[in-house]
């Protein structure tokens, strides 16, 4: 399995029900050999450009990663890479639909357009008030973050089944992609609330 985007420490007492996991990240985190899972590695690696053969894992699992990567062509490749080398896919990104922003921190604050909606995120978002408007934390949230609507994620993941989460039974909160069979371009259904 291959966790693109994530970190050894994810899968601490978790990695013995999915074989060998091998997490992707961009950042040096260490190899995961402090994890006390044998299993468990890390490595250097873009999600938008793997170097693994098609098909090679199993499963390509990754958490709330999607929406870091920058631009929606960046995040295509992404979707890409990881249909590409996983034969089975599960991957979550939270829902652009949903009132709450959770790297705000912020109901709506997302939806305001323009030079308005970026200086209402960067000076009144909780997120703001806690890292400081001027924090690398903040500029990583404002420049770094683009949440996917739901289109563009069905969009993305052609041959996956889209599950909705939903906040009070209503609100989009979030969408998984998730594929089954093997990857072989098998039809599925567009979308499928949860």
């Amino acid at each position: 399995m291959v966790d693109v985007g994530g970190y050894w420490w994810n899968w601490q007492g978790k990695a013995r029900d999915f074989g060998n996991v091998l997490c992707i990240n961009p950042v040096d985190v260490g190899d995961g050999s402090n994890s006390g899972e044998a299993n468990v590695r890390q490595a250097i690696g873009d999600g938008c450009a793997l170097t693994f053969p098609d098909g090679a894992f199993d499963i390509a699992f990754s958490n709330s990663v999607i929406e870091h990567v920058g631009s929606l062509d960046r995040q295509a490749a992404f979707a890409h890479e990881v249909r590409r080398v996983g034969r089975k896919v599960w991957l979550q990104t939270p829902a652009r639909e949903c009132p709450f922003e959770p790297h705000l921190l912020a109901f709506g604050l997302h939806w305001i357009p323009g030079r308005l909606g970026y200086l209402a995120r960067k000076y009144l978002s909780p997120a703001a008030w806690i890292h400081g408007p001027e924090s690398e934390t903040m500029r990583e949230i404002l420049n770094g973050t683009r949440l996917l609507s739901h289109q563009e994620f069905v969009e993305l993941f052609p041959d996956c089944r889209i599950i909705t989460e939903r906040m009070l039974w209503v609100f989009p909160k979030g969408y998984i992609a998730l594929r089954e069979g093997d990857g072989r371009g098998r039809d599925r259904p567009a979308s499928e609330p949860v």
